[in-house]
């Protein structure tokens, strides 16, 4: 005769097929009466069994974000378990194709002797709408073995995981939504002074490895780039450099769609630590303390225009730079440590005091105008030439033009893409001539804005001159009277 014991680990024994069983009978009904059932047989299976049931969901919180768990779980079952499961769904992550288990599917792993089931699902709720999930089931004498050092397997020794995907997060008015950061800048290729780049490089090391200093002096872990200067100069690049110099997430935080200083709050204590969050165009995204809407109530709509303030008419809009102050150093910037807050601007005149002192704003560094040593990890870059006969000239009219990187990286940007090294030469021919027709180019126009000006300066001068007797007479005149 059976006994209890042999019939409970037999029917724990059975769990992958009974698993398997309730999936497929959830799977070709309704869907939403299909995970009534699925939820309902998993619950009979847990009765009638000793095991363990553990839920991986997608969404986590109350204001729903990707559950860092439940990425991990994916990323292992993607790799330890497309090979046994029958159905499967295909991604395309990193520019490679990848695996992984289909919603209700069932799959088995073995570790030290235990065996789990991993079943894949999806919740109709009304508040975890479309959000999926995967559930992991074992026999309950493997409890200690399963949460000590099976989920640490899992969730930590993945391989995958030791080289994270960096993400790059946006926010769809107060909630963080992300994508895989592949943006390729280094600072190998970034365009900058060699001078510069090295400090900045030195900076993020020293800030990176400095978290028993921050902790020492009483400080939050964090510092405040504010990169400034004309459009087209590397400010968005140079932030790509530092995430990927990093390994940090990045956070590109528009302040137009949050609606008040709550919301933007929330969004701060949301990120994490090692990552970068950047509000671009800080000068254009802020109504500084009103100041600039009293400034509309005054007629001056030229300013109001600049700002990007007409536009909020419709809308309110309730940040303001009290807000914006509390969001880099208040207490909610100390939730988490090891991040940058990054600030854009074409206008750092324009920018209040208060926003870009030191402490808040601890860096500040100004991407200018393209120079020759710039220019030389540009051709490097596109043309993959470090010498030219033409680079002289090039050298010249860099130094008597404002030329933007932006603007020569489009020049030099071959017509025709070839490995044949007389193409290549070809090429860097052609780009750099073109190049330097446009500098010349801009040259005239330097030198006729010179001449214009010089022209009205002296034509002041001259009409200066002509009145200067008359006010001789006057003042004479006056001092006879007298």
């Amino acid at each position: 005769m059976i006994s209890p014991a042999e019939i409970f680990a037999r029917l724990g024994s059975d769990i992958g097929p009974l698993m398997f069983v309730g999936s497929i009978i959830s799977h070709y009904l309704p869907h939403e009466l299909g995970s009534y059932i699925n939820a309902y047989f998993q619950r009979l299976v847990l009765f009638a069994t000793p095991c363990i049931q553990i839920t991986f969901n997608e969404l986590a919180g109350e204001r729903p974000t990707r559950n860092e768990a439940y990425s991990a779980v994916e990323n292992y079952l993607s790799i330890m378990y497309s090979k046994e499961a029958k159905r499967l769904k295909a991604d395309i992550k990193n520019n490679s194709l990848v695996l992984s288990m289909d919603e209700y599917e069932v799959a088995a792993d073995e570790f030290e002797g235990a065996k789990v089931w991993w079943v894949s699902g999806k919740s109709c709720s009304k508040t975890d709408t479309n959000s999926s999930y995967y559930k992991l089931f074992f026999h309950k004498r493997h409890l200690d073995l399963i949460i000590r050092r099976y989920l640490t397997h899992v969730l930590k020794e993945e391989p995958n995981l030791r080289n994270p995907r960096r993400k790059l997060y946006s926010n769809m008015g107060s909630r963080w939504s992300h994508v895989v950061f592949q943006n390729p800048a280094t600072f190998q290729t970034l365009a900058m002074e060699p001078e510069k780049k090295k400090e900045i490089i030195l900076d993020l090391n020293v800030f990176s490895t400095a978290g028993g200093f921050y902790a020492r002096i009483g400080r939050a872990w964090k510092r405040g780039y504010l990169l400034f200067g004309p459009p087209g100069t590397g400010k968005s690049t140079l932030i790509s450099a530092m995430a990927n110099h990093l390994g940090y997430d990045t956070y590109d935080l528009d302040l137009t769609a949050v609606e008040d200083n709550t919301e933007l709050r929330k969004l701060l204590i949301e990120t994490s630590g090692k990552s970068i969050i950047v509000i671009e165009d800080i000068d254009r995204a802020l109504d500084f303390s009103g100041q600039m809407r009293k400034r509309k109530a005054n007629g001056e709509q030229e300013d109001m225009g600049r700002l990007g303030i007409q536009e909020r008419e419709t809308k309110p809009y309730q940040v303001t730079l009290s807000g914006i102050l509390n969001f880099i150093d208040g207490l909610g910037s100390s939730c988490c440590g090891e991040r940058l807050i990054v600030f854009t601007t074409n206008h750092v005149e324009k920018l209040d005091a208060a926003l870009i002192r030191k402490g808040r704003m601890d860096k500040h560094i100004e991407l200018s105008y393209c120079r020759f040593e710039a220019f030389k990890v540009l051709a490097k870059n596109y043309l993959e030439i470090e010498a030219h006969p033409l680079f002289p000239t090039i050298c010249s009219l860099l130094g008597k033009t404002n030329t933007t990187p932006a603007d020569v990286a489009e020049h030099l940007t071959p017509k025709t893409i070839s490995g044949d090294v007389e193409t290549c030469l070809e090429n860097a021919e052609i780009c750099l001539q073109n190049l330097i027709k446009a500098l010349e180019k801009e040259e005239e126009n330097v030198r006729l804005k010179s001449e214009e000006g010089g022209s009205v300066r002296n034509h002041q001068l001259k009409r200066k001159k002509l009145m200067m007797p008359q006010d001789h007479l006057i003042i004479n005149e006056k001092r006879a009277r007298s």
